[in-house]
């Protein structure tokens, strides 16, 4: 089993992964911005989902699969793009008060949650990063797929915790802005989503 000394290294290098906004920061904020933090903590819950399932996954030792499907992931790449610009969109269209009206109601929340596990999953690099990453924290002389959920669970913890304030502190930053800064704010962070889309759509797999 790794050490102590090992653990605190992976857990700094999971903060600093996790910092670092990417696509699903995005959505966590734009969400929070726009309809309060209990939308960006519902992004965060659907994309604990996915990284639960992704931990699974690389625990079951499918590391060989998820290496050699390329055209799968491929097309779940076009896809997620496709997603991600589609969110964009919406944000550029929106009055400044898109997502206020049933931001308390049982279906949004299960709307962001689902939002937040497809964008996790957009990008199937995330799933191969995985692969790539947690393995070097790995002590073969223990039990490999026991330390890889413990390593799994760690980032998870970690990204809980830093996309949550995330959510938090642009939800009530959310709360203080006026309807004409709310609608810029979405057109910058609708400009940031298709960005990402079109980047993702272009980005080779990795080898």
């Amino acid at each position: 089993m790794f050490d102590l000394t090992t653990w605190l290294a992976y857990l700094a290098a999971c903060a600093l992964i996790v910092v670092v906004p990417g696509p699903t920061v995005t959505v966590i904020i734009a969400n929070s911005l726009r309809a309060g933090p209990a939308a960006g903590l519902m992004n965060v819950a659907g994309t604990q989902a996915g990284l639960l399932i992704m931990v699974g996954v690389l625990a079951l030792g499918l590391e060989t699969v998820v290496t050699q499907a390329g055209a799968v992931f491929d097309v779940l790449r076009l896809l997620g793009a496709a997603y991600l610009i589609w969110l964009g969109l919406k944000l550029w269209r929106s009055d400044g008060q898109l997502g206020q009206a049933d931001a308390g109601t049982a279906r949004s929340h299960g709307r962001y949650a689902w939002q937040g596990f497809l964008v996790i999953w957009s990008n199937p690099k995330a799933l191969l990063f995985f692969g790539a990453f947690i393995p070097q924290f790995v002590d073969p002389a223990g039990d490999p797929a026991l330390q890889v959920v413990l390593l799994g669970l760690t980032f998870m913890v970690v990204a809980l915790v830093l996309d949550g304030a995330y959510a938090v502190a642009a939800g009530k930053t959310g709360a203080l802005l006026s309807r004409r800064n709310v609608r810029w704010l979405e057109r910058i962070s609708g400009s940031f989503l298709i960005g990402g889309g079109i980047w993702l759509a272009l980005s080779r797999r990795a080898a």
